[in-house]
């Protein structure tokens, strides 16, 4: 009898944990959205559609804190090489020679027989193909053209510009590619497990959408952020995802780089609003404008949520579902950046449209990641606080329970390895230091089971945090004052303890420090990576 023989004779029942392993190694899709709030999916106690979504949710695990790295290039090198971005510079966002050892997770599946493929964004220092180990890859390098891209490439070559008139949606190509990996997967290499990469554009700015699923939000956010963000809070509270207090909105908290007020008004009308004031003193023009916003936010979470269902659906043809472990993130929190780039903004193209240049601001932004304070850049768990579904029939059957562990997308290579039954240790490259993360795989079973050894490091254009147990400093930019949470009762970040406990602000300081001076030493003390792996 042969192997393929003996699976197909375990009469129907899937085997959990080691056995499942044993029998036959586990596939992998890794879904990120990109710039989507932790609290915008319904299963996160959200006000967007996200049918499939939550139907992933139900029947797996959610974790409550998931942390990225608040912005999306770093995340991705991140959760692709199971380093913290400053020991890579594998992201474009970082900056520095790569290390000649930069691994990533295609080359650490492949010598356990995987197959990887690739389709969506990309956006770090590497080809997909010939730098990162994909077998293959979609790229969509636009994600400022959702209707019309001008960059994007197949297997590392590039593909004709988009026309608007095309029919194309970013979403929906990825998801076209996606789907043509896994039944070139089906007809060629059944007997492989495979690893899917699937990095969707969306919800990034400019908000676009195809306008049937913006007419799903016909008439809805009417209400506001203000009371949405009070009746997420009621919500997700009620669901266990959090603990702590609604804290205040902070309308004086922008990003340097982005549009004036005044340029806004200018550029795109009357009825922009450039900070999260509260609703009730905004005009009936703003109000209208920016409810408009918001559906095409949630229109392009909805229609993703729509794709993933149609990964799946592939997933059970392929009767590959019940042993595939599907996780979802995003690469930050929700946006408040108000910038025009690309094609600009023609104030008569109807909003949502390829014409139409808008963002989603911080008012909307403080909603998509209620309770937390402040948006995608900032290292507060507003930015970098992300969704983790995980899913998985053949392996994890506390159906529909959460996770409290503390994690990072660094965790997320040590995780694929230990469930394909890999030791990072023997497949890392010669003179590499060791991953940054561990495996989640404990809590796929047992709530708070995670066992880490360093604390969670975060440094994104100098705004610096390190988490440490329950307890967190967080600073903004280069000469901002460290201040002190305690995350056990106030992820919120609303009770400064720092002057009440600055022993512990300069040992926690001091360990972030060194952490961060040591992974610079080590990326510039290695062998640059040749040119041409990048």
């Amino acid at each position: 009898m042969n192997r393929r023989e003996f699976i197909g004779g375990l009469s129907g029942a899937m085997l959990a944990g080691a056995q499942t392993r044993a029998a036959k190694k586990p596939n992998f899709v890794a879904i990120l959205a990109d710039d989507m709030g932790y609290s915008d999916a319904g299963c996160y106690g959200g006000e967007v559609a996200t049918p499939n979504l939550d139907g992933l949710a139900a029947k797996g695990v959610r974790f409550t804190q998931m942390y990225s790295t608040a912005r999306c290039g770093p995340s991705r090198g991140s959760l692709l090489t199971g380093y913290y971005a400053q020991r890579t510079a594998s992201d474009v966002m970082t900056p520095g020679n790569i290390p000649e050892w930069t691994r990533f997770i295609p080359h650490y599946l492949k010598p356990l027989g995987y197959r990887s493929y690739h389709a969506g964004k990309w956006h770090i220092r590497f080809r997909p193909v010939a730098g990162a180990g994909f077998d293959h890859s979609y790229s969509l390098n636009d994600q400022e053209r959702h209707f019309s891209p001008t960059r994007h490439q197949r297997d590392d070559k590039p593909l004709p510009e988009v026309k608007r008139t095309d029919g194309f949606y970013g979403p929906t190509a990825t998801v076209d590619s996606a789907v043509d990996h896994l039944k070139r997967h089906a007809a060629e290499n059944a007997t492989d497990p495979f690893f899917l990469y699937l990095a969707f554009t969306v919800p990034h700015f400019p908000l676009m959408a195809p306008q049937e699923d913006i007419d799903e939000y016909q008439g809805k956010f009417t209400e506001g952020w203000d009371t949405m963000r009070e009746r997420k809070h009621a919500r997700m509270k009620k669901m266990g995802l959090i603990n702590c207090d609604l804290p205040k909105l902070e309308p004086d908290v922008r990003p340097g780089w982005i549009l004036s007020e005044e340029e806004l008004r200018t550029r795109i009308g009357p009825g922009e609003v450039g900070r999260a004031v509260p609703w009730s003193t905004l005009t009936p023009e703003q109000k209208e404008f920016q409810r408009t916003k918001m559906a095409i936010h949630a229109a392009m979470i909805t229609r993703m949520d729509k794709e993933v269902g149609r990964v799946v659906d592939q997933l059970k043809s392929m009767n590959a579902l019940d042993n595939t472990v599907i996780i979802f993130l995003s690469d930050n929190g929700a946006s408040s950046e108000q910038m025009i780039r690309a094609d600009g903004h023609d104030k008569a193209a109807p909003l949502g449209s390829a014409g139409s240049h808008i963002c989603l601001g911080p008012g909307w932004s403080s909603a998509s990641n209620t309770p937390f304070r402040l948006h995608k850049s900032w290292v507060h768990e507003g930015g970098i606080a992300s969704p983790l579904i995980v899913h998985w029939p053949a392996g994890v059957k506390d159906a529909g329970k959460l996770r409290h562990d503390p994690c990072h997308f660094v965790d997320v290579l040590p995780t694929l390895l230990d469930l394909a039954g890999g030791d990072p240790n023997k497949l890392r490259a010669a003179g590499s230091p060791a991953l940054s993360g561990t495996s989640l795989v404990p809590a796929f079973t047992r709530d708070n089971s995670v066992k880490r050894t360093d604390p969670l490091y975060f440094n994104h254009s100098n705004n610096r945090a390190l988490r440490e147990g329950n307890r967190k400093i967080v600073a903004i930019g280069t000469d901002g004052p460290w201040e002190l949470y305690d995350l056990g009762t106030d992820r919120a970040e609303s009770k400064n303890l720092a002057a009440k406990e600055p022993q512990v602000v300069q040992q926690m300081a001091a360990k972030w420090k060194a952490m961060d001076d040591e992974y610079v030493k080590v990326r510039e003390a290695a062998k640059p990576m040749p040119r041409e792996r990048i």
